[in-house]
């Protein structure tokens, strides 16, 4: 019975500490997360998670790895990995992530495709989604999203995804719903050292969250950020480090609620 009661307890405070956390809405990478959680325009491996439509964006194979910790809680963190291939096709991707702990955790894993029309890069992904919970069992999903980034000039891109378009739920014997966002965005790169994006995001079932990051190079290898967020308000630092073909992000994020989350993400190009 105290099992039971404790399970409970955790899975009630694990989903209504995970909304904008869960593998289903969060940001991937310390890059992304050191601007206030952006996700269109970021080209690095972390695309295939954030915007698989800006895949095709990079200019060479890249793969990476990201640990998230939040709120000094282990079962609120995530731990994923993401590669993108470069072909004459396009570039394929895919995408593998873990949150959560022993009672409660979610796995993700999917595969991708990103090409260039034009000013336009557009890409499709297929993920399947696994929600497990001890003493309650398994839940199997497939999820299908879509995205692209378009070049409007030299400075200005915009930016769109939309994610779970099938609108899956946890199970095929659940009701519970996952997230199905729609997210709409522009970006501003004035100089090659500064760079500006601003993104609205929709679940359907809940309010639009407004975010706005901002990142300066303080030299060809060393990288500051910040970015805000709303609802709920969040503000978010970044920094990272580019030598050679080798990325080290750092991000510190800062919630009103619930308290500090760190990132980290390694890359290494091919």
């Amino acid at each position: 019975m105290k099992r039971t009661v404790f399970l409970c307890f955790w899975v009630s405070v694990i989903f209504s500490a995970t909304a904008q956390t869960d593998p289903q809405t969060q940001a991937f990478g310390a890059r992304s997360q050191g601007m206030g959680n952006l996700k269109l325009h970021q080209k690095d491996a972390w695309s295939f998670f954030n915007n698989v439509g800006a895949m095709d964006r990079m200019e060479e194979s890249e793969f990476g790895v990201s640990v998230d910790q939040r709120y000094g809680i282990k079962e609120l963190s995530t731990f994923s990995l993401a590669g993108l291939m470069k072909s004459e096709a396009g570039t394929f991707g895919f995408g593998v992530s873990r949150f959560g702990g022993d009672l409660f955790n979610q796995q993700q894993l999917g595969v991708g495709f990103s090409n260039t029309l034009g000013i336009v890069s557009l890409g499709a992904k297929v993920d399947w989604f696994q929600t497990q919970i001890e003493g309650f069992g398994t839940g199997n999903s497939v999820l299908i999203s879509m995205g692209g980034v378009a070049q409007l000039g030299p400075d200005f891109f915009l930016g769109a995804h939309f994610s779970n378009l099938t609108q899956s739920k946890l199970s095929k014997n659940s009701d519970q719903a996952l997230p199905t966002l729609v997210q709409l965005g522009v970006g501003y790169v004035p100089t090659k050292s500064l760079s500006i994006y601003s993104e609205l995001e929709k679940d359907v079932d809940l309010p639009a969250v407004f975010k706005l990051g901002i990142e300066y190079a303080l030299s060809e290898w060393i990288l500051l950020r910040t970015g805000v967020n709303s609802h709920p308000s969040r503000l978010s630092f970044g920094l990272g480090i580019r030598k050679s073909k080798f990325g080290f992000d750092y991000a510190y994020g800062q919630n009103s609620a619930l308290g500090r989350t760190h990132h980290f993400s390694l890359g290494l190009k091919l």
